[in-house]
């Protein structure tokens, strides 16, 4: 394993992260346990979650994941040996059940963190982030700016004054922003700085060759104020192993059981993902191995989060971390993304 330092802190965390979201829904409990009880074998000390998961998201599996990892950790005795991550979600009208305000008001994040910590059963998380913007922005697939209407107020400064007590009663460590872009990162940075509250450390966004958006104007603030990149969805939801390309019907496949994640589902992600296809054949590698490598290789990244069903996709996953591509490739790779920009936004 190759490990990263999470940004402005002394902790080491492993370059591949552990992403959960199956556990609950795909993935029992026991397959839950077989994977990190893998993972950590394999060198990976970081594990990312989410109070919604398992996904997609609903009243019956609400929490199920981080219950899963607290009985992990309960039955291994493993919490010191991992950096856990988790999450508490933003407003969405379908997730009412979640508690009785969806927002980031001081007694809502109060009332996640300690919720999470319940079900995970540890005295502490290493990351606390929030999962997606309070405010309409561009996330999950939008392109278009659709936040002219938004009658939300900056609430910035009061975000990070909860987060400053909770961290100075040790329920969380440090923070992180989801789904989120160059100006709401910015906002919170100016805050921490001119108010000496809490700093964000990372920025959890898809990224992957079918979506490179973060490359447009996020990476520069990764670069010049030190915020690393969770880059999730790296295989984009199994597309880049490139085994919906063989024509079989792969009736378990994330993106088949649950249709309305249309991200990946383009035209344009077909054509390009076999174009990618190409490029790894011809240099020897899979089509997996290609699209890992790139993102691993990114100098902004600082763990690429990567979820799995099975053993064999998690240790195929794992394994890449030993790829590296040439110049070369990568020119290659440029040359695709040049001609199809970002089908999966």
């Amino acid at each position: 394993m190759k490990y990263t330092t999470l940004t402005n802190t002394d902790i080491k965390v492993s370059k591949i992260c552990l992403g959960t979201m199956t556990f609950g829904q795909q993935n029992t409990e026991a397959e839950g346990h077989e994977q990190m009880d893998y993972a950590l074998e394999r060198g990976v000390n970081f594990f990312d979650t989410a109070e919604m998961y398992s996904v997609p998201a609903s009243e019956a599996t609400y929490g199920s994941t981080e219950k899963i990892i607290g009985t992990w950790f309960k039955k291994s005795g493993n919490r010191d040996k991992v950096i856990l991550a988790s999450k508490i979600a933003g407003p969405n009208p379908n997730f009412g059940y979640m508690r009785e305000k969806l927002d980031f008001s001081p007694a809502s994040i109060k009332y996640a963190v300690e919720n999470s910590l319940k079900r995970l059963q540890t005295d502490y998380i290493d990351l606390y982030q929030m999962h997606w913007p309070e405010r309409k922005t561009n996330n999950f697939g939008t392109r278009a700016f659709h936040g002219h209407d938004d009658v939300w107020e900056d609430n910035f400064r009061g975000i990070l004054e909860t987060f400053d007590v909770l961290i100075k009663e040790g329920k969380i460590k440090h923070i992180g922003v989801s789904n989120e872009n160059a100006w709401g990162m910015m906002r919170l940075l100016e805050e921490s700085k001119y108010n000496n509250l809490p700093r964000i450390k990372t920025v959890q966004n898809p990224y992957s060759l079918l979506n490179r958006l973060f490359e447009v104007n996020s990476a520069e603030v990764s670069k010049y104020e030190n915020v690393g990149l969770l880059g999730y969805s790296p295989l984009a939801f199994g597309v880049l192993t490139g085994k919906f390309l063989t024509g079989e019907s792969h009736p378990k496949a994330r993106i088949n059981l649950f249709p309305q994640y249309k991200r990946y589902n383009s035209d344009q992600c077909t054509e390009a993902t076999k174009l990618y296809q190409e490029i790894a054949k011809k240099h020897g590698l899979t089509l997996t191995q290609l699209a890992m490598g790139f993102v691993l290789q990114q100098p902004f990244l600082t763990s690429a989060i990567i979820g799995a069903t099975t053993l064999e996709q998690l240790k195929e996953n794992i394994d890449t971390i030993d790829v590296t591509l040439s110049k070369q490739i990568l020119a290659e790779i440029d040359a695709v993304q040049a001609i199809i920009p970002d089908p999966a936004p």
